[in-house]
C-alpha cells in the first residue's frame, strides 16, 4: 500500500475510533451512579422488550390445579391465587407500568418546562398568575389530586395518564422559570436583545439548550416517582384493571397469600424499587453532572 492509500484510508479508520472514543467518555466520565442506574435501566427494558417472546407461559393461563405452588423448576418464582405463572406475569407486567410513567413523564416535562420558560421570559401577569397555580398544586399532594381525578373520570388508561400529566408538570415549570431568569441575566442574552433577536430565537438558542441538563435530571427522578405513583394507584384499583399482568396488581392480589407465599409479592415489589432506583440514580448522577458545571461556569 503506498502513502497515498494510507492518507485515504486514514480519516475513514478515525471516524469509528473518534465514535467509540466519544462513547467512553460519555459512560465512564460520568458520577458512578449515572452508569449503575444506566446498566440496570437497560437491562429493564431490554428485558419489558423481549418477554412476550421468551415469558414460558401465558401470563393469563389459569391452572387452578396449581394455584398457590412454590417455586420449582417449573414454575420459578411459583403460581398466584389462580395458578398463573408468576415469572411469567412479572416479566409482561412491567411494561404497562413503564410504558405510562414514560408517557406521562415526557408530557409533563413538554408542558411544565413550555410554561415555565414562557413565564420567566414574559413576565408579568402571566407569570404572576403560573406561579400562583403552581403554587397551588404543589401544595396538595400528587397522589390525592391524582385519585381525585381518576374517581371523577373512572380508572383506565388514558385517564390514568391524563391525571399523572397535570400533577406532574409544576416542578418543570417552576424549575425552568428560575432557570430561565438566570439566564435572562447573562450578557449573550442582553446581546441578542439588542441586536433585535426574536423571543422564540432567543428561548430555542439561548434558553433552552442552557436549562436541558437540569432538566434531564429532573425528568429522570419524576420518572421513578411516576412510577411509584402508578403502582400506587393501581394497587388501589384506580389504576390498570385486571385481568392485565400488573407489577401493582400483582402486589394487591398477593397480600392475603404473604405469609403463606411470600414471593408474590417479594417478586413485584423489588422490580418496582429496582426500576425507580435505576432511574432515580440516573437522575442523580446528572444533577450532580449539573451543579459541578454550574460551579465551573461561575
Amino acid at each position: 500500500m503506498d502513502i497515498n492509500q494510507v492518507s485515504q484510508a486514514a480519516p475513514r479508520l478515525a471516524v469509528p475510533a473518534m465514535r467509540l472514543d466519544g462513547l467512553r467518555r460519555f459512560l465512564f466520565g460520568r458520577h458512578w451512579t449515572f452508569r449503575v442506574g444506566l446498566l440496570m435501566l437497560t437491562v429493564l427494558v431490554t428485558t419489558l422488550i423481549l418477554a412476550p417472546s421468551v415469558v414460558p407461559y401465558d401470563p393469563a393461563a389459569q391452572n387452578l390445579l396449581a394455584r398457590l405452588s412454590p417455586p420449582s423448576t417449573d414454575h420459578w418464582l411459583g403460581t398466584d391465587n389462580l395458578g398463573r405463572d408468576t415469572f411469567s406475569r412479572l416479566l409482561v407486567g412491567g411494561r404497562f407500568t413503564v410504558t405510562i410513567a414514560m408517557i406521562t413523564v415526557i408530557l409533563a416535562v413538554v408542558i411544565g418546562t413550555l410554561i415555565g420558560v414562557v413565564a420567566g421570559r414574559i413576565g408579568g401577569l402571566f407569570e404572576e398568575v403560573t406561579m400562583r397555580v403552581i403554587d397551588l398544586l404543589i401544595s396538595v399532594p400528587d397522589v390525592v389530586v391524582a385519585i381525585f381525578l381518576v374517581a371523577i373520570f373512572g380508572p383506565g388508561f388514558a385517564t390514568l395518564i391524563a391525571s399523572l400529566a397535570v400533577v406532574g408538570w409544576t416542578p418543570f415549570a417552576r424549575l425552568s422559570r428560575g432557570l430561565t431568569l438566570t439566564i435572562n441575566t447573562q450578557g449573550y442574552v442582553r446581546a441578542a436583545e439588542v441586536l433585535g433577536c426574536s423571543r422564540s430565537f432567543i428561548v430555542f438558542r439561548h434558553v433552552i439548550p442552557n436549562i436541558i441538563r437540569p432538566v434531564a435530571a429532573v425528568t429522570f427522578v419524576r420518572f421513578g416517582h411516576n412510577l411509584i405513583m402508578v403502582g400506587a394507584l393501581s394497587f388501589l384499583g384506580l389504576g390498570v384493571q385486571p385481568p392485565a399482568p400488573d407489577w401493582a396488581l400483582m402486589l394487591a392480589d398477593a397480600q392475603p397469600y404473604v405469609e403463606r407465599l411470600p414471593i408474590l409479592m417479594l417478586a413485584p415489589g423489588l422490580a418496582i424499587f429496582l426500576a425507580a432506583l435505576s432511574v432515580t440514580w440516573i437522575g442523580h448522577g446528572l444533577g450532580i453532572e449539573a451543579k459541578e458545571k454550574g460551579s465551573t461556569d461561575e
